[in-house]
């Protein structure tokens, strides 16, 4: 089979777990990578035999040898490394969070369907054997009806300012870099748009939030309760609760090796299978999968739902909607007020 040529967009942690991860799907070809420097570029080349190097991300996009590009920048650089990169006519896989607002991924999108070329939101966990037969489940009715969803996203990590993970000036803090991942869970079981949106959250001193929890509201009152932290540890489990039983997803339920099924009244069912690598080959094959089809985006990751996933974290994030206790300070992005309009 023809190998489909991948262009690396940044040279980051994610960037070096996703090339690993490349030598689990054999139709994968990484030919090139772009950095803001030449040594970062060259040194990432020579880490993983990748042929081409390329000072600018510019470059990278323009090369008329790469297929599908990977950008895994920091969130306040995706519209603008993705649209550049569709322009040129390359097929994308941008990291996520898919953007840094709702405003932007419709941009992104648009372009999408202007220049007729793929985009996917890189939300890993959409892609996992385990994801499917827990969607199985859910879709055949061996719950009943779902009425609740709880999910958790934390971690204790210690950061520098720099570091993109709570630097405000590009897209950091918790609700972007992890709550994408509960939020996600909620809207892939529910499959629609929650009703409303209220939370909790906390800023801590690199002025963006280090922890928050939310509460969606679905139709009929269904709910979905998730947490989300970068300073704070917990179990990062996942629960679909339905009228017939639930299902749960062990930690690390956004990585899921396991997910066992309780029905009411019947022996517990298990469904297991081991992580391979880091896990990001699955969203590869799904990427292979629709350029191999024609298509323009993945059924799995459609774009509507990339939209949606930013509407919902604008809302969260929006003046009056997330709650915060006086003793605590309130959560806002940096500058929120100018991050809710187009940049």
């Amino acid at each position: 089979m023809e190998k489909i040529r991948w262009g690396i967009l940044s040279t980051g942690s994610i960037a070096n777990s996703f090339v690993k991860d490349l030598q689990y799907v054999p139709d994968a070809d990484v030919v090139a990578v772009g950095s803001r420097t030449q040594e970062s570029a060259d040194q990432f080349a020579d880490k993983y035999n990748i042929p081409k190097r390329y000072a600018t991300y510019e470059a990278l996009a323009n090369d008329p040898d790469i297929d599908v590009i990977y950008i895994a920048t920091p969130h306040s650089m995706h519209a603008e490394n993705g649209i550049m990169c569709m322009r040129a006519g390359k097929a994308v896989l941008c990291e996520k969070a898919f953007t840094i607002t709702a405003r932007e991924a419709e941009q992104m999108i648009a372009v999408a369907r202007e220049e007729q070329v793929f985009l996917m939101e890189a939300l890993v966990t959409r892609h996992f054997p385990v994801i499917h037969k827990v969607l199985d489940w859910v879709n055949s009715g061996l719950i009943g009806e779902v009425r609740m969803v709880h999910a958790n996203r934390c971690a204790r990590g210690q950061f520098r300012h720099e570091q993109r993970h709570l630097n405000p000036e590009l897209g950091g803090g918790s609700l972007l870099d992890v709550g994408i991942y509960v939020i996600g869970f909620a809207s892939m079981i529910y499959g629609k748009a929650p009703l409303d949106a209220v939370g909790y959250g906390h800023v801590g001193e690199f002025g963006s939030d280090e922890q928050g929890a939310t509460l969606l509201q679905y139709e009929n009152g269904a709910l979905a309760m998730l947490s989300f932290a970068l300073r704070t540890a917990a179990v990062n489990e996942a629960y679909i609760y339905g009228t017939k039983g639930h299902i749960k997803l062990p930690a690390l339920f956004a990585v899921p090796e396991k997910a066992i099924l309780r029905v009411d009244g019947q022996e517990e069912v298990v469904f297991e299978e081991k992580l391979i690598g880091n896990g990001l080959h699955y969203q590869v094959l799904e990427v292979h999968r629709c350029l191999r089809e024609g298509l323009l985006e993945s059924p799995r990751m459609p774009l509507e739902e990339s939209l949606q996933l930013m509407q919902t974290m604008d809302k969260i994030r929006a003046p009056g909607v997330f709650h915060i206790p006086m003793i605590t300070n309130s959560f806002h992005f940096k500058n929120m007020e100018d991050l809710c309009q187009t940049k």
